[in-house]
């Protein structure tokens, strides 16, 4: 049975799953959930994530939600095909990406999917972006953008002189962020700039961005 991703191609998180199948150079079908209408909180999509959150994989006999954990699980079991996203042959440099996917989950996402929603979604809703919400989340979100520009100052990629899940989960809010007016906070950090060009240019990422179509 083929890979199944249940979700929407525009959606940040089923993007990170389709840009890890990509890396992985893998087949799979993209089973759209109808979250405008509630299918997300209803059976049968509720068997496959009891949250009623997209997206959902399935895998022959397996069934996994979130999306972090869905990429790790297909890094590791396709480990031998495509791009080496956890680098598992090597203690080091596996460490140190797992220590900037933890980074890109706990620092940078809260500020982006805020100002996402404030730029992106608000719009679409017929509302204005919140300024005051904005202000403090872009606050936030320079302090982290400092920290990634010195680590980048450093190593081409977060994780080191490769690209790894480390560089791959920031983009699907990234994607987002850079059509957005802040954009300036990405270039004008230089080597967080140079780190964008790179990982926004690679045909995993062309491919899947062309599917997001919200942008």
């Amino acid at each position: 049975m083929a890979i199944k991703v249940h979700g929407l191609a525009v959606a940040a998180c089923t993007v990170r799953v389709l840009l890890c199948l990509h890396e992985k150079g893998l087949e799979y079908e993209l089973v759209p959930v109808d979250v405008f209408n509630g299918a997300h909180k209803k059976q049968p999509y509720l068997s496959l994530n009891p949250f009623g959150q997209i997206p959902a994989l399935e895998d022959e006999d397996i069934k996994l939600f979130e999306s972090r954990a869905i990429c790790k699980y297909l890094a590791n079991k396709y480990k031998d095909k495509g791009t080496d996203l956890l680098r598992s042959s090597s203690l080091k440099e596996s460490a140190i990406a797992e220590i900037w996917m933890e980074v890109e989950a706990h620092q940078l996402n809260g500020p982006l999917r805020a100002l996402i929603h404030q730029f992106v979604l608000n719009p679409l809703r017929g509302k204005v972006p919140d300024e005051k919400i904005v202000e403090g989340e872009l606050e936030k979100l320079e302090k982290v953008l400092d920290v990634y520009e010195e680590r980048l100052s450093k190593s081409k990629y977060l994780g080191g002189d490769f690209y790894t899940m480390a560089d791959l989960n920031n983009l699907p809010y990234l994607l987002y962020f850079m059509k957005t007016p802040k954009a300036s906070y990405v270039t004008s950090r230089p080597h967080v700039n140079a780190w964008w060009n790179d990982i926004s240019s690679r045909p995993a990422t062309i491919k899947v961005s062309e599917g997001m179509t919200m942008i």
